[in-house]
C-alpha cells in the first residue's frame, strides 16, 4: 500500500454553512480530519494541516510554505504521493507555484470543493477520495502537479477555474483533462510532453497583473512607475495588442529595466507578436515586452515571481516564457 502526504490548508473543502444566515466559513476542526478512516484501505497518510486559510488569505509565501514541506517530507520520510486540499479560489495559482518549483516524479494532487461541507450535495469527500487514488497511482508519477476535481484530471498548467459556484468549474482550455478518475481505474489519455523547474528559497518580488481594456491610458502606468514594483503582466487585448495611448507609461516602465510580459485576456489561443500598428503586437515586442506561450494572468504572474528570483535579465526571463 502506497504512503501519501496529505496536507490542508483550509478553503470551502473545510467549511460549514451556518444554517440560519447561509453563509459559508471556516469552522473550529476540519471536516476531512474526520474523513481520514475512510481512506484507509487506498492508502497509508501521514496527515499535517499545514494552515486553515481561506483560499483569497493564500500568498507566495504559503506557497514557498508547501513546496519546503513537500521537499523535507520526501527527503525524511519514504512518501508515495502528496495530496494537498485548497479553496478554489487560489487552487490553480498554487499548483502551479508547486509545478515550477518541486522536482520531484511522485504524484502531487491538488483538490477542493465548491461546496461546503454540510451543504446538499458537499463535493469535498469525493474530491478528496478522487485524489488521493489519483496519488496512489503509478499512472500518475512524471506528469507534475495534477488538479483532481469532478471526476477529471488536470495538468496545474493549463487549468483554470470557469465558474463561480459550479461543481464543474475547473477545467482546461484548448487542451481539456488529461485523465479521468472512474469507480474502476483512474485513466490518462496524453500527458505533459515536458517540465520545467525552477529552485527557490525566497518570494519577495512585487509583481502586478492588470487587464488592458478599450480607451485605455498611460495614467496606470505612470502610476506603477512611481510605485517599487519588480514586474508586470498585462493581460492585453486579442492576440496581444494594447490601445496606443498605454505606450508613454508602458515606455517609463521600459526604461526603469521592469519586465512586462503580455498574455491575452481571451481564455483561448496565444498572444503572439502578430500586428504591426501602434500597439499592435510586432510595436510591443520590438519595445521590448515579452510573450508567454499561453498561460493565463494569474499564471505568468506566478512564473515571472519565480523568474524574478533568479534573474532579472530581460533576454532570460523571456526564454522562460518561451516554455
Amino acid at each position: 500500500m502506497k504512503t501519501l502526504y496529505i496536507i490542508h490548508t483550509g478553503g470551502t473543502i473545510s467549511m460549514k454553512e451556518d444554517a440560519q444566515t447561509g453563509s459559508v466559513k471556516p469552522d473550529d476542526h476540519n471536516p476531512l480530519q474526520h474523513s481520514t478512516p475512510s481512506i484507509a484501505s487506498l492508502a497509508n497518510v501521514i496527515v499535517e494541516e499545514a494552515f486553515h486559510l481561506p483560499s483569497p488569505h493564500i500568498t507566495p509565501k504559503e506557497m514557498l510554505t508547501l513546496a519546503k514541506k513537500i521537499e523535507q517530507k520526501i527527503e525524511t520520510d519514504q512518501i508515495d504521493g502528496v495530496v494537498i486540499t485548497h479553496g478554489t479560489d487560489t487552487l490553480e495559482e498554487t499548483a502551479y507555484f508547486l509545478d515550477l518549483t518541486t522536482k520531484t516524479d511522485i504524484p502531487i494532487v491538488l483538490t477542493g470543493a465548491m461546496r461546503s461541507s454540510n451543504e446538499i450535495g458537499s463535493d469535498g469527500p469525493y474530491n478528496f477520495i478522487s485524489a488521493v487514488r489519483v496519488a496512489s497511482s503509478d499512472a500518475a508519477k512524471g506528469k507534475g502537479v495534477l488538479v483532481v476535481m469532478n471526476d477529471e484530471i488536470h495538468t496545474a498548467k493549463n487549468v483554470t477555474k470557469t465558474h463561480t459556484s459550479n461543481v464543474a468549474t475547473f477545467q482546461s482550455p484548448q487542451y481539456g483533462p488529461i485523465g479521468i478518475v472512474t469507480k474502476q481505474e483512474i485513466s490518462f489519455h496524453h500527458m505533459p510532453t515536458e517540465h520545467e523547474f525552477y529552485p527557490v528559497d525566497n518570494i519577495d518580488k512585487q509583481v502586478v497583473l492588470l487587464k488592458a481594456y478599450a480607451g485605455m491610458d498611460e495614467q496606470l502606468f505612470q502610476s506603477l512607475a512611481s510605485l517599487h514594483i519588480d514586474g508586470l503582466i498585462i493581460e492585453a487585448l486579442g492576440q496581444g495588442n494594447l490601445p496606443p495611448r498605454t505606450l508613454q507609461g508602458l515606455q517609463q516602465l521600459l526604461d526603469k529595466n521592469i519586465p512586462i510580459v503580455l498574455v491575452s485576456r481571451c481564455f483561448n489561443g496565444i498572444a503572439q507578436d502578430v500586428y504591426g500598428y501602434e500597439g499592435g503586437g510586432k510595436h510591443l515586442k520590438e519595445l521590448g515586452m515579452i510573450f508567454s506561450n499561453g498561460l493565463n494572468g494569474q499564471k505568468a504572474r506566478i512564473k515571472l515571481l519565480v523568474a524574478l528570483q533568479s534573474s532579472s535579465n530581460q533576454e532570460e526571463i523571456q526564454e522562460i516564457f518561451h516554455h
